[in-house]
């Protein structure tokens, strides 16, 4: 959660309205299987849980206006990731008794109390929902203080109650947020990693009753220390091809060599008390594209779910308040399903996205087609989901153009002799509202077994992109002004054979 003064919030409002108000069109870029909230500004996923066969997100909301303030918890549930339902506001920001500071709700978690040994909930409660949030308190437009707060709910979350000795951990600091609290069944207790942004470090707490919280640890300075660090997340995650578990933690924080905000892993253990990560000679970050960030896991799952699943804000706080949306701003990713995938180089994190079948038609089938020059996929349309699979011979670069109406187009491009694949767009359609909009991500792939193997979700204004089954990935906003949604399919110095691809509509 990334803290922005009221005049700064004015600033952006005054610029933003009186430059790129006029041009917009009402759900123009609303995607269709990503969440969105039905109107305003939404940012980081908080409070995501399984929990009697609902998954719920809570998240950073704006109640008032399509630009950060005021930020209270939004709420939505749903039976299976893909289809959500909008509730009322859950936990708003609150003013003190005295009237002279506000309380916003910052980024935090949410957890089951199944006994209600906290005590928080009425006495009969049989699962106590419980918030953990951080209260970014301000008087007038000077921010004050960062502290962890609690908020509880005995109806599912539903109708929240703030806990009457707030704060339950306080450093006395402006910089301390973010906690990621969970159950660690081993010891029987809760813990939480929270965030010492400037100091960029990761600290960890334990509880008894989520209520009294002992010190445990530090993890930091380490990898990428370019930006402040936020929105910690400790989880174990499975090794693909054994029953061995890792844990990985999670930070967001900046990407050092691309110059823009980002998240970064982990990989290491946890006794319970210190986390400790492998060496590794490179900083591994999550998502290689510019518009993924504060992702985190969904505490508990249904009993048959093995691996983690995640979810992630897209978009960039560089001109996060700028985007060309309305009558909402800000969105979700489609949650990805974690594993580790043992490499030459060590454990990387392999991210896939939830099945989309339920939700989802075939509408095109292409096999062993032989691409030297433009060739059109016979599907036009700008949700969908696209898989293919290609065969890599004696041609330099190929590629598929995404969105693409004449000129205008999103260009997905694998460069085979550096083995570098990259995602333009530079002429996706309306850049003009950022200077640091416009870009050209890339990442390095290495082919497995002369196939380069592709997973695209394609969604009005949102392009994820999965290489080789999810270890590598890059998501990046773009906001056609044209509408066609074409797919063309191209390569260059010599022919490469798309050996299967297929477009899915997404309803």
């Amino acid at each position: 959660m990334k803290p922005i003064t009221l005049k700064t919030v004015l600033l952006l409002t005054t610029a933003h309205f009186s430059l790129a108000q006029p041009t917009l069109k009402p759900e123009e870029y609303r995607p269709r299987y990503h969440f969105t909230p039905p109107k305003n500004w939404i940012n980081d996923p908080n409070g995501t849980i399984y929990f009697n066969g609902e998954y719920h997100l809570f998240y950073q909301h704006n109640p008032f206006g399509n630009e950060w303030g005021h930020m209270s918890w939004g709420h939505a549930t749903s039976k299976d990731l893909l289809r959500w339902q909008h509730l009322p506001l859950a936990i708003p920001e609150f003013t003190s008794a005295d009237g002279k500071s506000q309380t916003a709700i910052f980024s935090g978690s949410t957890v089951i109390d199944k006994t209600n040994q906290s005590g928080l909930c009425p006495a009969g409660t049989k699962d106590c929902m419980v918030a953990i949030y951080t209260g970014n308190v301000t008087a007038g437009d000077k921010q004050t203080a960062q502290y962890q707060n609690l908020a509880y709910s005995a109806d599912k979350g539903r109708t929240w109650t703030q806990y009457a000795k707030n704060p339950v951990l306080d450093l006395g600091t402006k910089e301390f947020r973010d906690p990621n609290v969970f159950w660690y069944a081993p010891g029987k207790k809760w813990l939480m990693a929270v965030i010492k942004p400037t100091d960029h470090q990761a600290v960890f707490y334990e509880s008894q009753n989520l209520k009294d919280w002992k010190l445990l640890s530090l993890f930091g300075p380490m990898g990428d220390t370019t930006r402040v660090w936020e929105c910690p997340a400790l989880f174990a995650v499975p090794v693909e091809g054994s029953s061995a578990k890792k844990w990985v933690l999670t930070v967001s924080s900046g990407h050092r060599q691309k110059n823009y905000l980002a998240m970064q892993y982990f990989v290491g253990d946890f006794d319970g008390k210190t986390f400790t990560a492998q060496k590794q000679d490179e900083v591994l970050y999550v998502d290689e594209g510019k518009d993924f960030y504060a992702g985190i896991p969904f505490n508990d799952r249904p009993a048959n779910q093995v691996k983690p699943i995640m979810i992630g804000w897209l978009n960039d706080w560089e001109y996060a308040n700028k985007i060309p949306t309305m009558p909402f701003k800000g969105a979700m990713s489609v949650p990805r399903e974690l594993s580790l995938r043992n490499t030459p180089q060590g454990y990387r994190l392999v991210q896939t996205p939830v099945s989309l079948q339920a939700i989802r038609r075939k509408v095109t089938t292409m096999t062993n087609v032989s691409v030297s020059k433009a060739t059109p996929v016979s599907y036009a349309g700008e949700s969908y989901e696209l898989e293919a699979d290609i065969t890599l011979g004696s041609a330099q670069k190929v590629g598929i153009r995404l969105l693409k109406s004449g000129a205008e187009e999103s260009v997905l491009t694998y460069d085979i002799p550096t083995q570098t694949l990259a995602f333009d767009r530079t002429h996706s359609g309306n850049v003009s509202f950022s200077d640091r909009f416009s870009s050209i991500e890339s990442v390095k792939v290495a082919p497995q077994n002369g196939y380069l193997r592709l997973h695209l979700l394609v969604d009005k204004s949102i392009v994820e992109i999965f290489a080789n089954g999810g270890q590598q990935v890059m998501t990046d906003l773009v906001f056609p002004t044209k509408h066609d949604g074409k797919i063309e399919l191209f390569s260059e110095g010599g022919a490469t054979v798309f050996s299967a691809l297929t477009v899915w509509e997404v309803k």
